[in-house]
């Protein structure tokens, strides 16, 4: 490994070797020849022909492309790349090197966005497929968790103040269902993904039409088997040069949608890590803080939150890029697109990675999960309380009034003296509730004041998760490695 010069986190530390790959030098090079084989194939059936009328692209053209498809020759790209200060004419050199027959027909009626936009389009929709496999896993993992602890009370908060209790299953359908509705953006974004075409330097088609001698037809079929051949359903119907950059916006909104969803599952692990009911998985050999020994940090929640900063702040730069383009294109995009898209998915990818690593390894302490909530169960009881002393024959407002004024003196106790919540006691020696400690005390079962929270989690996986988990099978079984 180089240590005298930059190298990016983003492939040191956070994302899986897949993600590179589909980032990587390899794939764009390797997709471009397989986009120039394509155009070439695609011209030979339409019927080009040369100026004598004879077939302009021949299947010995087209078997010399295919068999130096994958062994590209960059020394020679690199080299004609400094000269000429373009690198697709420069592949498109290296290439012809390679094939000397088919030299002439490498590119032919294409502008360099052909194999740019095209490429981008296809790297970006190999990305969102990683990006669904993963967030499948994630799905799955969380609901295998919700349904174990759909029936533990546990105390729930609003503004992080103590409210009515829930389970822990049904806290876990939260995050789930969020990372539904970013699966729903996804699929839609996948479904809806088109390549640019062949269209040509203004999105015209004119070099098309030209090679085809005017005829329009064969111009409007190149777009429909160039994407056939690219394994997609079609191509944007318009265009100017490039593909409209809305397209880039789309994308990198849906990554940002999950990383949204991933900071607010990574906040409430930290929570619940910081009140000891719920911690992040924590190797034996760990170290959690180089000072304090005894520390167990949340660090991978934390670094989800950390990333997942970096993503939503980057879906802006899609949207300033495509709302700043010029006409039928400007290059500004250039620069920008290459970074914020590829850093963008690499981003999301380690995220995940992590997610399904922590989701996969969450330790439960359910006693100290019971002990919180029975420590406020007292105060959450009184409703049900004050509703049995009516029944008896008291008088509700009374009662009320009663209630407010033992639960402040409790509450009282707690925070000012450091006492048990003492407000059983104080409700049993108060000759307004005919009711005894004992009594009291028997009306304190969790699972009486968790509403339909077990119910609404055995409904929601069934009806809701486990349909997505069963259209995506296939997906399913991942398992995460995080580098550090």
């Amino acid at each position: 490994m180089s240590t005298d010069n930059y190298v990016s986190p983003l492939s040191e530390r956070y994302a899986s070797k897949e993600m590179q790959f589909i980032f990587s030098p390899d794939m764009k090079f390797r997709t471009w020849r397989r986009l120039w084989i394509a155009l070439a194939e695609t011209e030979q059936e339409l019927g080009l022909k040369d100026a004598e009328g004879n077939p302009r692209i021949t299947d010995e053209q087209i078997a010399e492309l295919k068999a130096h498809m994958d062994d590209i020759n960059y020394d020679v790209a690199k080299a004609r790349e400094k000269e000429v200060r373009h690198d697709v004419m420069s592949h498109v050199y290296a290439y012809g090197k390679q094939c000397p027959k088919a030299a002439g027909i490498i590119h032919l009626g294409a502008t360099s966005c052909y194999v740019g936009d095209n490429t981008d389009v296809i790297i970006m929709t190999e990305g969102l497929k990683l990006v669904k496999k993963k967030l499948v896993n994630v799905i799955s993992i969380l609901s295998k968790f919700a349904m174990e602890y759909k029936d533990l009370p546990t105390l729930a908060f609003t503004h992080f103040q103590p409210a009515q209790p829930t389970t822990l299953g049904k806290r876990a359908t939260l995050w789930i269902q969020e990372l539904l509705m970013d699966l729903e953006d996804l699929d839609h974004t996948l479904d809806h993904m088109k390549l640019l075409g062949s269209k040509g330097t203004t999105g015209t088609q004119a070099s098309f039409l030209e090679l085809f001698d005017g005829d329009e037809s064969k111009c409007k079929e190149a777009d429909k088997l160039i994407a056939k051949k690219m394994g997609f359903d079609a191509c944007f119907p318009v265009s100017g040069q490039t593909y409209s950059r809305k397209l880039d916006t789309r994308v990198v909104n849906v990554l940002a949608g999950i990383a949204a969803s991933a900071h607010k599952f990574s906040n409430d692990i930290r929570l619940l890590q910081h009140l000891k009911e719920v911690e992040e998985p924590f190797e034996k050999s760990q170290i959690g803080s180089s000072a304090m020994a005894y520390k167990r940090n949340p660090m991978r929640s934390e670094r989800i939150a950390s990333l997942a900063r970096y993503v939503m702040i980057d879906a802006l730069n899609p949207a300033i890029t495509s709302a700043t383009q010029w006409f039928e294109r400007t290059l500004d995009d250039s620069a920008n697109k290459r970074l914020s898209v590829a850093e963008g998915f690499l981003a999301i990818d380690g995220i995940l990675d992590l997610f399904m690593n922590v989701a996969d390894g969450l330790v439960v302490y359910d006693k100290v999960i019971t002990k919180r909530l029975m420590s406020e169960l007292p105060f959450m009881a009184t409703e049900n309380i004050m509703m049995d002393a009516v029944k008896a024959g008291g008088n509700r407002q009374e009662l009320h009034e009663k209630i407010r004024e033992l639960s402040m003196q409790a509450g009282a106790n707690v925070k000012q003296k450091g006492l048990d919540n003492n407000l059983l006691e104080l409700i049993a020696a108060d000759e307004a509730f005919p009711m005894t400690l004992e009594e009291l005390q028997k009306t304190m079962d969790p699972s009486r004041y968790v509403g339909r929270a077990p119910s609404q989690v055995k409904e929601f996986v069934e009806e809701f998760v486990n349909p997505v988990l069963e259209a995506n099978k296939e997906y399913l079984g991942m398992t995460a490695e995080i580098n550090v």
